[in-house]
């Protein structure tokens, strides 16, 4: 475990690691100032296609952890988390956690290696945005959720039923379906435009983050991998989307502490700065520690993910639920320093809550998978 422990600890001290998100970084500020995020809130497709594209020209962030054989950087998880710390900090608005963290992992995952060929290079090219279809009606991240049936059809599939709640599910030009194929669980794939999808866009509390219902009548869908251990490469495709999830949620309480802290340094109340007050001082020592331990929680799983090694099983369950736990809470707290100007539109702390709140439900909730921890735990 000690060794364990040094390596997940050596991120935080890497100077290449670094300077690469001092790059991210400054790459959002230019590409995702608040005016941005609030301009493309407003929109039906909520990304910019130019930015999006920049991404991947400028950094190769679609790409970043794709194999460089499938045209990407090659890289692993611990850069990956870095940049969705970065785009939490920022609630950059782009399909990025649905096309990285969903279903490029749901394609590297499943091994097949002629759709891995076709799809994985124009993903990191950021010339597809993809997605994983799995919620219904229920909301449910497992695998008794999962009603949708697939009927053979030839080579491919035709599929009956619909799916809710899907991440970027309007825009995608791939969208990767869980359905059940007899009894057994199965990745299909589905075009956006193919014959007999319907999409809708859903009305949600964060408009940063884009979400639809798909509804499928006999629409034509490619297998993907082969008919055995469907539901398992979608429960490790979970796994690391929750290590990005938490990552992004220790972006976003970073930056909850940085904008509750600095103001209370600016609000003079009684002759003094807010931040004197005994109160205050609490609520922001606390969002610290809480922010650095999300921070904590984030890399360490996310070093489990680069590693494949068994603590993944445990890491991710428990980054996700204490991250978005922590980012919730710091959204909150930022509120009630900033007063009533927090739950204004016109100012951001309120843009930041919604994320929390949304992110917190997101593949599940935090008692899921400390429920799913536990299961874990006693295997």
């Amino acid at each position: 475990m000690q060794a364990n422990t040094a390596s997940a600890a050596s991120l935080l001290l890497s100077d290449e690691r670094e300077e690469f998100r001092r790059s991210v970084r400054g790459f959002l500020a230019r590409v995702s100032p608040e005016s941005e995020v609030r301009r493309l809130m407003a929109t039906a497709v909520g990304y910019d296609p130019d930015t999006w594209r920049s991404a991947a020209q400028q950094l190769a962030l679609q790409g970043l952890a794709i194999p460089e054989r499938y045209g990407g950087g090659g890289f692993g998880f611990n850069e990956l988390v870095i940049v969705f710390e970065e785009m939490g900090r920022v609630l950059f608005p782009a399909p990025f956690f649905s096309t990285v963290a969903l279903a490029a992992n749901a394609l590297l995952l499943a091994g097949d290696e002629d759709v891995q060929r076709e799809l994985l290079p124009q993903i990191a090219a950021g010339e597809t945005i993809a997605t994983l279809a799995l919620t219904e009606d229920a909301g449910r991240w497992d695998e008794r959720g999962i009603s949708l049936s697939a009927r053979r059809s030839g080579a491919d599939y035709r599929l009956y039923g619909h799916k809710n709640y899907v991440l970027d599910g309007h825009t995608a030009d791939v969208v990767l379906v869980v359905a059940r194929v007899a009894e057994a669980i199965r990745i299909l794939a589905v075009d956006g435009d193919a014959r007999g999808l319907q999409r809708t866009q859903l009305v949600t509390m964060d408009d940063t983050r884009k979400q639809a219902r798909l509804e499928f009548d006999g629409t034509i869908a490619r297998p993907i991998g082969t008919s055995g251990g469907g539901w398992e490469i979608i429960s490790r495709t979970l796994d690391r989307a929750a290590v990005a999830l938490a990552a992004e949620a220790a972006g976003g309480a970073a930056r909850c502490l940085e904008m509750a802290t600095e103001y209370a340094d600016e609000r003079v109340q009684f002759g003094r700065p807010i931040g004197s007050f005994q109160a205050i001082k609490h609520k922001c020592a606390n969002l610290l520690i809480e922010a650095e331990s999300a921070k904590s929680a984030a890399y360490y799983a996310g070093w489990a993910a680069a590693e494949n090694v068994e603590e993944l099983a445990v890491a991710a369950p428990l980054a996700k639920s204490y991250c978005c736990e922590a980012f919730l809470h710091a959204a909150a707290e930022n509120i009630q320093i900033h007063g009533g100007i927090g739950v204004t539109w016109e100012h951001p702390a309120q843009l930041y809550f919604k994320r929390a709140k949304t992110s917190e439900l997101l593949l599940g909730t935090p008692s899921q998978h400390r429920e799913l921890l536990a299961q874990r735990l006693t295997i």
